[in-house]
């Protein structure tokens, strides 16, 4: 697979039969075209006349002088099918109309995802658009007491890979509770080892090492990129002093491949189940030997003059790609946090455009619909009747665990409430434990994550009442044994807060069948750190860890839906059940009194 940045092989079409004459490039074709194609094909229906004046199609979808004859070839195909009956004019209107609202914001999706190679870029990405909105970029280092102020926008990073983004309602008051939308920003890959040298037969190959749980075979045959974090030891101009930089790269060509062994080459055995050794099959091959001799030698020249012992157990052609991305000299890379991504980029697919193909939608799709959702928040009206903080926390390393400096088993959330909540408190010579707790009794944690829409190949894996589809809604996940972090008030909570939203929002039901495990998410380990009251919901998705994901386009927007709802409507629902609450507990004590 090409390059995203390299140029598009220019289609070729036939001569058109009713003029000979050169044939002009085709341009690429676009939903538009497909619209206009479809709707001259329609208007041409009317007539018996398959050979209609070039005229007449040009007038109708395109410029006369362009004379786009390939267009004029699809209309020609698309008439004279309709003329047969091979398809039916009814299933036009559909494909133009059924899934047109959810496009938009579908193709906004497609380039985040593609963009998104890795938590570093991904968080990257995230906050070029934070810094485009005008959110004020924090450091973690120092004290947020004097820097936040009611109706302001703010984020910061943690690692770089993980990344918290607030606003402060209008009417915030210190012990008000925060709104927070949790996600992940990693998914399986492989990453490159520390020692990334490896070879034989003559191949120059990258030692990697599998992060996460992924479904490995996937990843044969693809072309891979590369990206991630490098450390790059620079001079400080002003003081002359040595300092380490930390630089993200994402290199979209396919430098990489993890090829199959040949069917020739295979026992019987071995063919009938396809049994992948992490450690032995899986190292990509970037090049031969015979090609690379030069810049091997070339590298060698360099390392060891420091006695940097790491620099000597590099690939010398990794190096010398990454030195040239960076436009830094070889010597000056000090250490790195790679990992290999397919270079295919993003796409809308299936009949009616009504799916997204693409790596890493576990769980980016989340990432992406929780930025939009700040961003939207942050411009709004409804920030100045907001008296809360709504908060979007993406973390780092869900898919090993969370057990990290920047995973959701981390500090990181709870240290959110605590000092945004002192940030803003009145009194800032101390601490208030009691403001701190009353936050945490108000608040409440989306906790997002994928979720596993019924397979119809294998639908007998799902439980019959509770099997999610594609394109239906936003799925409400619950586990009795605690692997999702849903209780019954909870989930409550985000069903009323589908139907009460501005838009209607489809809700979904997952039920692990009791013969299967159940996977698990960031929700469990947020609700027991924090004390936050929390539920799990996820978008459906089919081929979760898979080097190539699908999900409906619809359930994104529903997602986004829901997502505002619970910025906007929060408070209000959360006064109103906790009111409830009290009272019936009032009449139940008072009939235990009378008797």
């Amino acid at each position: 697979m090409s390059s995203p940045d390299a140029p598009t092989p220019t289609a070729k079409t036939e001569p058109s039969p009713m003029d000979a004459e050169e044939q002009p490039p085709t341009k690429k074709p676009c939903r538009e075209d497909d619209e206009r194609v479809q709707r001259a094909a329609r208007l041409l229906l009317q007539s018996p006349i398959l050979n209609v004046p070039q005229a007449m199609l040009c007038n109708d979808f395109t410029d006369a002088e362009t004379k786009d004859r390939a267009l004029q070839q699809r209309v020609r195909r698309l008439h004279g099918k309709l003329h047969r009956g091979v398809v039916n004019p009814d299933t036009l209107v559909d494909i133009e109309k059924e899934y047109e609202d959810y496009v938009p914001f579908a193709e906004k999706a497609r380039d985040f995802l593609t963009k998104s190679t890795d938590p570093f870029v991904a968080v990257k990405v995230c906050s070029k658009s934070l810094d485009a909105a005008g959110f004020v970029k924090l450091s973690k280092r120092e004290s947020f007491r004097g820097k936040l102020v009611p109706g302001g926008s703010y984020y910061y990073t943690v690692n770089h890979s993980t990344l918290v983004a607030f606003t402060v309602g209008v009417k915030f008051k210190p012990g008000n509770g925060f709104k927070i939308i949790g996600g992940h920003t990693d998914s399986p890959h492989l990453k490159v080892k520390p020692m990334s040298k490896r070879g034989g037969s003559e191949c120059v190959q990258l030692g990697v090492e599998c992060y996460g749980g992924g479904l490995w075979h996937t990843w044969f045959d693809r072309d891979l990129g590369i990206s991630g974090r490098v450390l790059v030891r620079k001079i400080d101009p002003e003081t002359q002093k040595e300092k380490i930089e930390q630089q993200i790269i994402s290199i979209h060509k396919p430098i990489a491949r993890v090829s199959s062994l040949c069917i020739h080459l295979q026992t019987a055995e071995e063919r009938g189940a396809f049994k992948v050794n992490k450690e032995e099959h899986l190292s990509p091959i970037i090049g031969t030997k015979t090609l690379l001799e030069a810049a091997v030698a070339k590298q060698l020249n360099h390392p060891g003059e420091d006695g940097d012992s790491w620099n000597k157990g590099q690939e010398p052609a990794l190096m010398n790609l990454i030195a040239s991305e960076l436009g830094i000299e070889t010597k000056q890379i000090c250490n790195f946090e790679l990992g290999l991504f397919d270079c295919q980029a993003a796409s809308l697919g299936g009949i009616k455009s009504e799916f997204l193909n693409s790596a890493r939608l576990d769980n980016l799709a989340t990432v992406y619909v929780a930025l939009e959702t700040i961003l939207e928040h942050s411009r709004s009206e409804d920030l100045v009747e907001d008296d809360m903080i709504s908060l979007v926390a993406c973390f780092d390393h869900e898919e090993i665990g969370s057990s990290s400096t920047q995973g959701a088993g981390s500090p990181v959330m709870s240290d959110a409430v605590d000092r945004i909540t002192y940030a803003l408190a009145e009194n800032g010579s101390r601490r208030d434990t009691e403001l701190h707790a009353s936050a945490v009794r108000k608040s409440f944690i989306f906790s997002v994550d994928q979720a596993h829409a019924v397979h119809p190949n294998y639908s007998s894996k799902h439980e019959k009442n509770h099997g999610p589809k594609m394109n239906a809604g936003v799925v409400l996940k619950t586990n009795q044994n605690q692997r999702y972090a849903t209780n019954g008030v909870t989930g409550f909570f985000a069903r009323e807060l589908a139907r009460k939203g501005k838009t209607k929002v489809p809700m979904q039901e997952f039920v692990v069948r009791s013969d299967c495990p159940c996977g698990s998410t960031i929700g469990p380990i947020l609700s027991a750190n924090t004390g936050i009251r929390t539920v799990d919901l996820g978008m459906p998705q089919l081929s979760m860890h898979s080097c190539r994901e699908v999900m409906g386009i619809a359930d994104l927007t529903h997602c986004l839906n829901l997502f505002l709802a619970f910025f906007k409507q929060f408070n209000e629902l959360d006064n109103s059940i906790e009111g409830m609450i009290f009272v019936l507990t009032s009449l139940w004590a008072e009939k235990k009194l009378q008797g």
